[in-house]
Parts: C-alpha cells; sequence; structure tokens
C-alpha cells in the first residue's frame, strides 16, 4: 500500500467552501491511504466533480465518495473536503446507468445479467440491516447496492485478484455492488461513512450532463 501526503488531487485539498478552514487545511499534513496501481491516472472529470462537490457544499458537511466505473477507481473524502484514500473498486458485471425496477425484492441468483448494474447517479446511504448480509454500508437501499469488502464475496471469483490487477479490464463482476479490498474498507471507508454520507457514481453510457445536473451547470458557469 503507498501512502500519500497531499500528492493525490492537490488541489482539492484546499477547495472546501464552509467544510474547513483554509487556513487549518494550509497548515495540516493530510495523509491518505493510496491503493491505486502505480502510475494510473484520475480522470480530469472525476478532479472537477470532487472539487465541485467540495466548493458547493453539495454533500452538506457529510463525507462523499466518488466512483468511476470505467477506471474502476473510488475516492474517498471527509466531510471536512479532505482526501480519505483511493482504491480500485469492482462494479457491477453489466454495463449500463439503470437499476432494473424491483431489483430489490430478488435474489442475487435472480438478477438477469442485463440488469446486474451499478446505477448512476448522486445516492445519500448509510449503515442500515439487510436481510441476509447483517449491518452493511448502503449506497442506494432502493436499487439494493451497497458497498463491502470482497471477503464477503464468491471466492470462485477471484475478486481479490480482480482488485489487484494494474488495468480496470476485470473489475465488472459483481451483480451491482460495489466491492473494495478487505484492508480499504476497514481502513477508510467503514470509519469514513459511519454515520453515512453521500455517492457519486459516473456513468458508463448516460452523458454527465443529465448524470449530475447541477455540477454541469456549475462547469458550464466557469
Amino acid at each position: 500500500m503507498r501512502i500519500v501526503h497531499g500528492a493525490l488531487l492537490p488541489a482539492l485539498l484546499f477547495a472546501s467552501v464552509g467544510i474547513a478552514n483554509a487556513r487549518d487545511a494550509a497548515t495540516q499534513p493530510v495523509v491518505a491511504v493510496d491503493q491505486l496501481p502505480p502510475g494510473q491516472e484520475v480522470s480530469s472529470t472525476v478532479t472537477d466533480l470532487a472539487g465541485w462537490v467540495i466548493a458547493s457544499n453539495d454533500s452538506h458537511g457529510y463525507p462523499f465518495a466518488v466512483m468511476d466505473k470505467a477506471a474502476a477507481q473510488i475516492l474517498v473524502f471527509g466531510g471536512d473536503g479532505r482526501l480519505r484514500g483511493a482504491a480500485p473498486g469492482l462494479f457491477g458485471s453489466a454495463v449500463g446507468d439503470h437499476a432494473a425496477p424491483g431489483i430489490a425484492g430478488l435474489a442475487l441468483r435472480e438478477i438477469p445479467g442485463r440488469d446486474r448494474t451499478t446505477p448512476a447517479g448522486r445516492f445519500v446511504g448509510g449503515y442500515g440491516e439487510s436481510i441476509d448480509a447483517g449491518r452493511v454500508l448502503w449506497v442506494d437501499y432502493d436499487s439494493a447496492v451497497s458497498m463491502h469488502p470482497t471477503a464477503s464475496g464468491v471466492p470462485s471469483e477471484r475478486r481479490d485478484e480482480r482488485l489487484a490487477s494494474p488495468t480496470p479490464d476485470d473489475n465488472r463482476v459483481t451483480h451491482g455492488c460495489i466491492n473494495v479490498s478487505d484492508e480499504f474498507y476497514e481502513q477508510v471507508v467503514k470509519p469514513t461513512f459511519e454515520r453515512g454520507g453521500v455517492f457519486y457514481i459516473l456513468p458508463d453510457e448516460a452523458s454527465i450532463d443529465d448524470t449530475f445536473p447541477e455540477f454541469a451547470q456549475g462547469r458550464a458557469k466557469r
């Protein structure tokens, strides 16, 4: 694991408006857990969206995550706007941004392949009970999308190996939920979202403007 001291997305660490005191942000060291493959870049769309969330206080002071399905990346920020960590993630095996009607009431084996998508958009979530997995971090309760460590996955799917590969080509494997390494979940995700948060998932096929219209309007004004 790499530890970065404000080297990843440095501009975002000072962009907070009404969340963290800018003077404190400039004087206190920022340490973030970085599990992204060496040399893998974060897209400008991700950094722009994260910067807008901080500057506009769109998460209302709650921690938030920005997820890039195409790059299989997850960036986690605290409620103060500071980067807490960046890591690869596993997403739905089907390409698409929809959540099929009634999918929350289906067992995993009953979900058609075409509907095993991770929906795109802005979601407010938090920890809560599930029918068969105990207490989970719900990203979107209505579509039964949660974030959990790979330890809860199926061994034959080699989820840990997929996370460790240097490219995102093999990171589409779940029924729609989001997986991260056990280590990243325990060190970053669990403590950051203990009281809930906001989750921004970039689209596969839909436009950024349609998925995040307020962000698009803000970017157009700039």
